[in-house]
This record gives structure tokens, sequence and C-alpha cells, in this order.
């Protein structure tokens, strides 16, 4: 199992709600960063998601059938935001070198830190509240290799109860026991490429959620950009949004 994800869970599960209002009083934008200009070039670097299933003693199993599932949904529902962004997207969502890996990876740890750090309970003094991290220059082969103004991140673990997992669940509350089920974790960042600072980030935790079917997944995606369309300028006028999740 993915370390950080099992790090996340253990210190964030069981403060969920409290963590994610939190997160929501927190500038989620670095200094100096008021909004993305309209037309604005921004490459969709490759979703790192992973999906999980619990068993009946709480072990949380790789499922890479949900995973790769997971993977289609979340490509579709960039896709079918592109043209609400208002920016030119440059999709590298299959490149697979090892430069860009390095970068998702790289990615993976320092967007643990901001949800600990930033987003959490455990601000740094030196950080003094501010959103002040970044990549560093390596971020550069991004754009030279698509010739973008920023790179969109994306990092996700999701974990669902088995069967055997909501039986223990049911009998655990019976004797007053409280088992715990699933958890949905995303990170997004983005980064100027002519930096490497994150100039954007926002994230989700919560016990609900599902990347294995169309829907949720849009929705999950749609929660994790909220503010960055804002952030770009006016939605188009068409395809009026439907709900509040939509856009």
């Amino acid at each position: 199992m993915n370390s950080l994800f099992r790090l996340l869970l253990a210190a964030l599960a069981a403060c969920a709600v409290s963590s994610s209002a939190v997160a929501q009083s927190k500038v989620n934008r670095a200094p100096g960063f008021a909004k993305l200009a309209p037309g604005a070039k921004v490459a969709l670097m490759p979703a790192d998601i992973e999906l999980f299933e619990i068993s009946g003693g709480g072990v949380s199993e790789p499922r890479a059938d949900w995973t790769a599932a997971a993977q289609e949904h979340v490509r579709a529902a960039y896709r079918a935001r592109k043209e609400k962004l208002g920016l030119q997207v440059i999709d590298l969502e299959d490149d697979a070198s090892e430069p860009v890996l390095e970068l998702n990876r790289l990615q993976r740890a320092v967007g643990g830190a901001i949800s600990f750090h930033h987003f959490g309970m455990a601000a740094l003094p030196t950080k003094d509240q501010k959103l002040d991290w970044t990549l560093g220059p390596g971020v550069a082969v991004v754009r030279d290799k698509s010739g973008a103004d920023y790179a969109l991140f994306t990092y996700i673990r999701d974990s669902y109860a088995s069967a055997d997992r909501k039986a223990a669940m049911v009998v655990g509350a019976l004797f007053g026991i409280g088992m715990p089920g699933g958890m949905q974790y995303g990170f997004i960042s983005l980064v100027d490429l002519r930096s490497g600072q994150i100039v954007w980030a926002n994230q989700v935790i919560r016990p609900t959620g599902d990347l294995r079917t169309a829907g949720p997944a849009q929705e999950t995606i749609d929660t994790m950009l909220t503010g960055l369309m804002e952030q770009a300028g006016p939605a188009p006028t068409s395809h009026r949004p439907r709900s509040i999740k939509d856009w």
C-alpha cells in the first residue's frame, strides 16, 4: 500500500470533518497570484490515481481494475471541463517519460506536506500560513515539452469497504466499536512552469465519493477544481449548471 496514502489516512481519517473545515478556511493561492489570465496555457499532467478495497480485517488492498476504470473516468471528467476552464489545455496525460513521472512523484511528496502543514492542523511557523511551496526548476522540462505556462497535477487515493468490511462495521456498531470504512483523499496543484512555484492548490478528504463510475468521478474532479474556473474567467453561457456540484 502506498506509504503516503497510509500516513494520510492514519493522520486524517479520524478528523476528516474538522480537517475539511480548516482547509476551506485556508488561502489556497500563493502570495502574488491572483488568477489565471484568459487563454493561459496549462499542461494537464498524468493523473496519479490508485484505488483500494478494505478487507474485513481492515487491510487496504490495491485494485488494479478499479484504478484503470478511475483513470478513464478522471480523463473523461477533465475533457468535459476543458472548454469551461477558458484556457488552452495541453494534454500530457499519456506522457510516461521519466522526467514527467519524476515530477509526479515530487508533487506527491510536496502535496502531502501541503496537506499536512498548510491545509491540516500542523502549520509551519516559517510559512506564516501562506501557500509558499515549490517543485523547483525541474518543471522546466514540462515547459519545454508543451510550451505551457502552468502545469496541473492531480493526486487521488480512494478506498472502499468490501462486503466483509461492511458486515464487520455493522457488528462492531452493535457493540459500540467504531470501524472506519473507505476514505477519499485528493490533492490538486497548479504550478508555474517558469518558477516551479505552486500558485494554487486544493484538496478533498472525505468518507464519500466514488471514482469507479463516471458520474461520481466527475463530481470529485469538479470539487477539486473549485475556485480555479472562477480565477480563469467566466464560463461559457451554454450548458448551464444543473446543480451546485456542476460548473
